[in-house]
């Protein structure tokens, strides 16, 4: 049995590995999105020149910087599909970028306006460029970097952005004897005002990414308490139950509820256990309660403890289903049909059980303190469902239940037998008895 240290570590571990793969395919996304509305741009681009083929010639020379234009564009989706590759072979191996990498490729990819614009400019001796549309494409990429989901890259990503524009502004407007609109002093202002928006973009972007991780983490807290009550119930819980309680967590707390209980205890145990070794008793005990733990699960029951040689399950908490001593009993049979079929194998020591039921009212919930808490049924139905077990020493038989059980059971063995009232230690009336094997 693993320590609670070890199953922590495990848990940690699993976690940690899908956030980093939720990360990663974010980025996946990110890229993949850049360059899917990059392919759009390049459609967009030939139905406006194909329209607008007069005002195009009006600021380029020629048709070589539409063609210039769109091979860039072409060049950039290739490095971005090439990019997405990269990270989902990242994503197989379960490791992440190095963080230089991921800097440099949000250097490079917020560059790549920067030297489209600088190709505009050349190709059409306009530094108005400067002011028009092609700016904007800077904030394709910042918007997009919120789904790298790291404050810092969409803040770094929003100041590259910003520190190339205004210098490339600054270079062209003062430096190079072009064209310009406006006095040098407006234009001036104008460039710092638009890079003051873009690096605004940019602190925008990483709070919605910050926005974003902590959803993500709080997603991934929900995974990790929906471990916690797996840890809790061990292996003696189904999955259909675990996500019953995660859907109903008051389910949890301590009430009353009408339960079925059972009580199993392996005949003749201690006198095996007297005559083997340790090791062999404990893969004869684990062989027989593997089966008998599944089976208990497929009815909708749970093990709530493991007595030495048997075990206590419990029907109808902390969920309840439709008929729960229907399901106890099916359960019961069923155990009694396969420790029949183990035994005609022979491949371990002739085994035989005893099986208690019994169904009443019962409480239910967390028992413990913060330390150490154990999801335990008590009450007098407890009690009663282990007397009735110990019976089936006296009426040598496998499965005894009790008439509150046998009255809500349908489907009952062709062979059952009614004992009539019993007499039974911790209650004063007798209670009717029913064998059904």
């Amino acid at each position: 049995m693993k320590s609670p240290t070890t199953e922590i570590k495990f848990s940690g571990d699993i976690l940690e590995k899908a956030y980093l793969n939720e990360t990663l395919n974010s980025e996946r996304l990110r890229v993949t999105i850049l360059a899917g509305l990059l392919g759009f741009v390049v459609i967009a681009l030939l139905i406006l020149f194909s329209f607008f083929q007069k005002e195009y010639e009006q600021l380029f020379k020629d048709n070589q910087a539409i063609y210039t234009l769109l091979i860039f564009i072409l060049i950039i989706i290739a490095y971005e599909l090439v990019v997405r590759y990269f990270l989902g072979k990242r994503a197989v191996t379960h490791k992440n970028p190095p963080v230089f990498l991921r800097y440099l490729n949000a250097f490079l990819e917020t560059s790549m306006p920067t030297i489209l614009l600088i190709i505009v400019i050349h190709m059409s001796d306009q530094v108005l460029i400067l002011q028009g549309p092609a700016v904007l494409t800077y904030f394709l990429f910042i918007i997009l970097a919120t789904l790298r989901l790291d404050f810092s890259i969409c803040l770094f990503t929003g100041f590259i952005a910003a520190a190339e524009y205004i210098s490339i502004s600054l270079i062209y407007t003062n430096y190079l004897n072009l064209t310009a609109a406006g006095t040098l002093v407006q234009t001036n202002i104008q460039y710092f005002g638009n890079g003051l928006m873009i690096i605004t973009a940019g602190i925008a972007a990483g709070f919605v990414a910050n926005q974003i991780k902590l959803k993500l983490h709080k997603s991934f807290k929900t995974i990790q308490e929906k471990n916690e009550v797996v840890n809790l119930f061990g292996q003696q819980i189904s999955q259909q139950i675990v996500d019953e309680i995660l859907a109903h967590r008051t389910k949890l707390k301590s009430k009353r509820k009408n339960v079925c209980v059972m009580f199993l205890d392996i005949r003749n145990f201690t006198p095996f256990a007297e005559h083997q070794e340790p090791e062999k008793v404990v893969a004869y005990l684990n062989k027989l309660f593997g089966f008998m733990i599944e089976i208990v699960n497929q009815h909708h029951g749970i093990i709530n403890q493991f007595l030495g040689d048997g075990f206590m399950a419990t029907f109808g908490a902390p969920v309840s289903y439709e008929n729960n001593s229907q399901n106890a009993v099916d359960a019961a049979l069923k155990i009694i049909d396969r420790i029949k079929a183990e035994n005609e194998k022979g491949l371990y020591p002739q085994t035989r059980i005893g099986i208690g039921l019994h169904s009443g009212e019962a409480v239910t919930g967390n028992i413990g303190t913060s330390l150490r808490k154990q999801y335990s049924i008590t009450g007098n139905v407890v009690i009663l469902a282990s007397r009735i077990e110990q019976l089936n020493k006296k009426y040598n038989s496998q499965l005894l239940v009790s008439d509150e059980v046998y009255s809500k059971v349908k489907n009952l063995p062709d062979n059952h037998i009614a004992l009539g009232a019993i007499k039974i230690k911790g209650r004063e009336e007798p209670i009717l008895l029913y064998k059904l094997s």
